[in-house]
């Protein structure tokens, strides 16, 4: 069995949202990567020192391509010569809400054609219990190799916060798991390399499972405060209200927030894992599925909510004129993947309105598998924002002017609940649904 230290080189494979950070911690480390990446324009985006999330020259990776301690590729022939390999593929959904496995079990044999002996193997892509087991390691032991003797296989799951300044990689906890005992002291030794703290669990279905609760229970509190919104609507409850004022109970607690929708590439998809898996059981996932459709259906509450808007001010759909106030999924980001907000986007020009949009975080709208349209990100000035009949906030940046947006806005509807943060809405402009 190897032992991988300083000296290892990791091989990453998927240079995303999970992929990327795991290549610059590792490169921040010390310790050389090669990266690897189906989509031939990203390899060379990121050969030349640019980020493949922000689109901006990355000055750590310009000198790590250059100092040839990190080396980005499609060619999968390059896999030989790493001590270990961390998968971090896309796992979405099909069209039935079932599981798309297909990258994961693509990579793995365009890897497992050039892999050594005594290699690592550790997915890291959010998958349901039993994957690594059921899946992966059958598709290892088809090329004659016997995991964990020849080959070492693990599981850890990613723990990525976009955006968020206050956990990285680095110290944030690293659950692991191994198929055996030598298969975990491997992944420990990896992970080890980067993270400040790595918690072992007993098996990898167990590492499997925790990604998927971790998300799930975000789903399940988020779809009751979007439940709850319905009600308190109806009451004429201020439901944002009633939640600050319930965080100041000091025990048994903790605040959610409704909102337009779930998007980013977890809380979307990872319930539909899990709700897959459990049927093999014969248990059906009630609470979770129940969860997954409130939250589906919070675009078209926001869509309702804008037509009663647009009553009262005497316009319909047809000839109103609406500005959505950010795409991506959450704030001080450009990840628009699931985005509610590019659903009501859509939704509203289906209605038959005027629609643009504006977000810093996302210059030109991304081409998706749902939607392709030809928009950009508007600039805010007094002349437009007093032209559009609502501006509609749904993701709130921090680098938005708030108090210009509402000094010049005629009707700000708030699907976020953010402005009451920022402004006393002394004119009755906001509307927060």
């Amino acid at each position: 069995m190897k032992g991988l230290n300083s000296k290892s080189t990791i091989g990453i494979v998927g240079l995303g949202y999970v992929g990327f950070p795991l290549a610059k911690a590792f490169l921040s480390s010390g310790i050389n990567v090669i990266g690897f990446d189906i989509d031939e324009s990203k390899t060379k985006m990121i050969s030349r020192g640019v980020s493949p999330l922000s689109k901006l020259v990355d000055k750590n990776i310009k000198g790590a391509i250059q100092k040839k301690t990190f080396f980005v590729t499609s060619r999968f022939n390059e896999v030989k010569k790493c001590d270990s390999i961390i998968i971090c593929v896309p796992t979405p959904l099909n069209n039935y809400h079932q599981p798309d496995l297909s990258y994961v079990q693509g990579s793995l044999k365009s890897i497992i054609k050039h892999i050594s002996r005594d290699t690592l193997i550790c997915l890291e892509s959010t998958t349901y219990p039993g994957t690594s087991r059921e899946i992966v390691k059958p598709l290892i032991e088809a090329e004659g190799y016997k995991v964990g003797k020849d080959i070492f296989l693990g599981y850890s799951p990613e723990r990525e916060d976009p955006g968020n300044k206050l956990y990285s990689i680095e110290n944030t906890p690293k659950v692991i798991s191994g198929y055996s005992k030598k298969c975990l002291n491997m992944v420990k030794s990896v992970y080890s390399l980067i993270c400040e703290n790595v918690v072992p669990v007993s098996s990898l279905e167990a590492a499997e499972l925790c990604k998927l609760i971790e998300n799930i229970q975000r789903s399940v509190n988020i779809g009751l405060m979007n439940e709850l919104r319905l009600f308190a609507e109806q009451a004429d409850i201020n439901l944002f209200e009633v939640i600050d004022a319930a965080s100041t109970k000091p025990f048994g607690f903790t605040p959610y927030y409704p909102g337009p929708g779930v998007g980013g590439h977890c809380i979307p998809i990872d319930p539909f894992y899990l709700t897959f898996k459990a049927k093999e059981y014969g248990v059906h996932t009630r609470f979770i599925e129940l969860a997954g459709e409130v939250n589906e259906s919070m675009p078209d509450y926001v869509i309702r909510r804008v037509s009663q808007e647009l009553n009262n001010i005497k316009k319909c759909f047809s000839n109103s004129k609406i500005l959505c106030v950010g795409l991506s999924y959450k704030k001080n980001i450009g990840d628009c993947r699931e985005s509610p907000s590019m659903d009501i986007f859509n939704k509203l020009i289906k209605n038959g309105s005027t629609v643009d949009y504006h977000d810093p975080h996302v210059p030109v709208f991304p081409k998706m598998r749902k939607y392709n349209f030809k928009a950009k990100s508007i600039d805010l000035t007094k002349s437009k924002l007093s032209s559009y009949d609502i501006v509609l906030v749904n993701t709130l940046h921090d680098n938005i002017d708030v108090e210009f947006l509402y000094d010049n806005s005629e009707l700000i509807v708030d699907s976020s609940g953010s402005i009451r943060t920022h402004i006393e809405d002394s004119h009755n402009k906001v509307v927060v649904i």
